[in-house]
Order: C-alpha cells, then structure tokens, then sequence
C-alpha cells in the first residue's frame, strides 16, 4: 500500500467512507486501497448512460464489490440530458446522488480518487486561465460538497503507481476515451505535459510542491477573508463602507468581494477574477450593476450587495434611523 496513501487516512481510519468509483484505474485502485487500510467502505458508482460501455462498466463494479465484499449501490442519471455543458452536468448529478445518499446513510465522508496527475494538470489549466492563489492552488485533500466532507487521498500518488497496482494484482479497470481526446483542454495538457520537463527542467514533483505551498497560503487567506465576510453578510445580503473594503490589501480585497458575491448570491463557484476586477471598478464610484447573481450598489460611500432582483434602496432595508446617519435614500 502507498504510504503517502495511508498517511492521509490515519485521520479517517474509524469513519465510514462512501467512495465514489468509475471503474476506471484510479478508483478502482482507491476501492482496493481504502479495503486494505481497515475503513469501513460503501461503493457508490452513477451510471450516467453517455456512453456505450456505461452498463458495462456498472455491471463490473457491482462485481467488484461483491468480491471485496464491499456493500455498494448503483444509481442511474435518469431524464433529458443537457445539449451544452454535459460533463459539468454529469459532475454534479454524480456528486448530488452520492450526497443525498450519504445524508440518507449519515455518511459524514465520500472519497474521490482524483490523483497527482489530475492535480498538476488542474495548475497548468488554471495557470492558462490566468488564475491567481486560489486556481493555482488546484484541489484540497478536504473539501466540502453539499454539507458532506469530499476527501482526496490520492493527491499526491501518481496515476502510473495505481495503475502498476491494478495489473500487478491483475485487477481489471476501464478506460475512459474521454480521456484521450484532445479537443479536451484538460487532455491536451495531459499529453504534452512532459515537454515541461523535458525542455525546462521542472519535474512533476516541484510542480506539486507549488501546490503544495499554495493551498497553505489559500489557507490563511479564507481565515481571514470568512472573518470579514461574517462582519457585513446579515439576512443574506450585505452592507460595508467603501473604506472597509477599499482600505484592505489587493489580494483580500478580490477574495472578500467574491466570497460576499458567491454566498449572497448562493453560487456554486467563485466569480471569475477578471469580472471580480472590474467590479471593484466600478464600485470605487457610485454605481449599481449584477454580477454573480447579485445586485451591487454603491450609494455615498456605503455598498450593498443583494440578490439579484431584491430591492437596493438603503432605506427601505435598513430603515430611516439608518439612512439618516448615512444620509442614503
């Protein structure tokens, strides 16, 4: 068994774990690994029918499972399928099936068996973004999806090690020919990713180390940003002086925007960086304009955040009293 595998999970050891596995080499791996290290695991696979072998690949890892002995379920995307955005679809009616269960089953934990190559190609995808501390951070080992923890233990195992695994056990896997296709950004990075290495001498390990030490400085910056963010969001908007906002440095600034826009506005992801700039733009005089699912307003100095189709009035949301020591209407 990996070490770096099972030094991440001395922390989970007695929890139960729903583990979310495709059949491809990395869950598979994880499914085996997870097994080994004593954790009591559920097997959760979401048949999403995209594709030819999808029954197939459902039919295995019920077969699995039953040879590990490892209680599973099967779940099926049912219904129309969206014309655009269908993998974004896909990733979130997985994860949704896999949460409702584990809130059903009081399953605190779902492992992923996303794995180091996922995560430098996640940098090197974000990097071409454009992305600042929290995109070039890539993936937490914890996260959080629909009130259930999301763990990563693979992060740091390479896709090579899980898959020296399965064919020296001789452990069956599938492949994805998704994950081959290069009009897929994500697939194009995975194939001339070597070049980086090659031509300019920076290897897959200091890439991670980057990650690394990243994540610990997106790590201090959310303490300190969900500080402030708790100061000003009430009854699901928010209000602050321009000077709260304007007085803090560059990088606080963007994240405490974006974080009082993504949870005002209820948002799955964080706003673009790009948009986020030129918000503050505009909010540096007085000026009303949506962002995020939100209404931005700036009146006097004083900026309000709502959702979008609320009323932005100072006065009626905060009352006469307020608005007479702002002299706001």
């Amino acid at each position: 068994m990996n070490k770096k595998f099972a030094d991440f999970m001395q922390n989970y050891r007695d929890k139960t774990i729903a583990v979310g596995v495709s059949g491809g080499v990395d869950s598979v791996a994880l499914l085996h690994w997870l097994r080994d290290f004593g954790c009591d695991v559920v097997c959760l696979h979401v048949n999403h029918r995209l594709r030819a072998a999808a029954d197939t690949e459902a039919e295995y890892v019920k077969s699995l499972c039953e040879k590990l002995n490892v209680p599973y379920h099967i779940f099926t995307w049912r219904g129309e399928k969206p014309s655009t955005g269908l993998e974004d679809a896909a990733r979130i009616a997985r994860y949704k099936k896999m949460t409702d269960f584990c809130h059903q089953h009081h399953i605190e934990y779902i492992a992923t068996a996303h794995q180091a190559d996922d995560q430098i190609e996640t940098f090197w995808m974000n990097l071409a973004r454009g992305s600042g501390v929290y995109g070039l951070a890539a993936m937490r080992g914890v996260g959080e999806m629909n009130g259930i923890k999301i763990i990563r233990p693979l992060l740091n195992v390479f896709r090579a090690e899980l898959k020296e695994y399965c064919d020296k056990n001789n452990i069956k896997y599938f492949s994805d020919e998704m994950n081959d296709d290069p009009h897929y950004t994500r697939v194009k990075i995975r194939q001339n990713r070597h070049m980086i290495q090659d031509v300019m001498g920076i290897s897959d390990e200091r890439v991670l180390l980057a990650i690394q030490n990243l994540g610990r400085v997106r790590e201090t910056l959310e303490t300190d940003v969900g500080n402030l963010v708790a100061r000003v969001i009430k009854n699901k908007s928010a209000t602050f002086n321009e000077t709260f906002l304007f007085d803090l440095c560059p990088d606080i600034r963007l994240k405490f925007i974006g974080t009082v826009i993504q949870q005002v506005g209820g948002n799955r992801y964080p706003v673009r960086l790009e948009s986020l700039v030129r918000a503050l733009d505009n909010l540096q005089h007085d000026c009303k304009f949506t962002l995020g699912h939100c209404t931005l307003r700036r009146l006097r100095g004083r900026i309000l955040v709502v959702r979008e189709g609320e009323k932005t009035s100072f006065r009626k949301r905060y009352g006469k009293k307020y608005n007479k020591k702002f002299g706001q209407k």
